[in-house]
């Protein structure tokens, strides 16, 4: 049986001793490990750690790192996924498979027909929360680098930031060309796709305006959730 995988949010070296966070304290103790019993650790900056328990408690669990091994899972092509949100743990499971399907950034996105607004500290709260699934994600999947989750913006707000040079695809279920768009030597893609009800007239010409070629992913109309996974996984594959 593979070591358990676990995530510690700072730098690691070989030789170090650490106490995990509460996160990982909780997975040591459901598991039942005891002192010298061996798991995996990562720091998603690249590759793994072998690593041992070396002590716990009630409260605590420290741990110690071995030999560093230089694996990598992530694709070779860097996507961004960028959804207008679904309501409620739709969110969490676009999250959570988006990260295992190999997805380099998430950005959620507040739309016109967004059933799902948050702003403020209420962002910032998510944003931490949809970060902390893809960490559980990445530890169940076996990546090594936890994909950045952007905290939640206006789509308006957003497009201007997009980088010059990437290729840029916006699921449509308007007049669009079929599903895949020509990705000639592009090693980037920004995938954008809309909320419940998806994008409005004005966001589908806002977003072709900014670079974004309209995609088709067929005559049926998928869930928010589910067609930027279709896409991605496409992706996945294509370029494994």
């Amino acid at each position: 049986m593979p070591a358990p995988r676990i995530h510690v949010d700072q730098p690691l070296a070989p030789g170090m001793e650490l106490a995990l966070g509460a996160h990982g304290t909780r997975h040591v103790q459901v598991l039942r490990l005891q002192p010298g019993d061996a798991l995996t650790l990562f720091d998603g900056r690249g590759g793994q750690w072998g690593g041992a328990v070396v002590a716990m408690s009630r409260r605590e669990v420290r741990v110690r790192t071995l030999q560093h091994e230089a694996i990598e899972r992530e694709l070779p092509l860097q996507v961004t996924l960028a959804v207008g949100m679904p309501a409620n743990e739709r969110m969490d499971i676009l999250l959570e498979k988006a990260t295992e399907l190999g997805a380099t950034a998430i950005q959620p996105l507040v739309c016109e027909r967004s059933v799902l607004r948050v702003a403020g500290e209420r962002a910032l709260r998510k944003a931490a929360h949809w970060q902390a699934v893809a960490v559980a994600a990445c530890e169940q999947c076996g990546r090594n680098r936890v994909p950045a989750i952007g905290a939640p913006v206006a789509l308006g707000d957003w497009l201007p930031t997009v980088e010059a040079g990437v290729a840029c695809w916006l699921l449509s279920l308007g007049e669009a060309q079929p599903w895949p768009p020509a990705r000639g030597a592009a090693t980037r893609v920004v995938l954008l796709s809309g909320p419940e009800g998806g994008f409005t007239a004005q966001e589908e010409a806002a977003a072709r305006a900014a670079g974004f070629v309209a995609c088709s992913l067929g005559a049926r109309v998928l869930r928010a959730d589910t067609a930027p996974l279709a896409a991605l996984a496409w992706l996945a594959l294509q370029s494994a």
